[in-house]
């Protein structure tokens, strides 16, 4: 399974999450995982609701779009994104290799 798969209603990521970071961004590979740094702590799912609205503009697509389907208390989520209308090139780039 890698970083990126596509399914019928969206994308699939796998990613691995680095909270308390200078700025948001999409790092790149960390294994094959996607790595994301945010800049909210990992405390009191504040880092989840950072992550979704982050991933939500990445993708423009609304925050009830982007679901949490695994791992909500850990560094290694996957996450699902509904019919996303932007992807940003890191993630586009992945999901070539398919």
């Amino acid at each position: 399974m890698s970083a990126v798969s596509i399914c019928a209603d969206g994308l699939v990521l796998r990613l691995y999450i680095q909270p308390k970071a200078s700025r948001d961004s999409i790092v790149g590979l960390h294994g094959d995982e996607l790595k994301v740094a945010i800049t909210a702590p990992p405390v009191d799912g504040q880092a989840n609701a950072h992550l979704t609205k982050y991933l939500a503009k990445q993708f423009r697509v609304a925050k009830s779009q982007v679901i949490i389907e695994k791992g909500e208390l850990g560094r290694h989520k996957q996450v699902k994104i509904l019919d996303p209308q932007s992807i940003p090139t890191e993630v586009a780039a992945l999901t070539e290799q398919e």
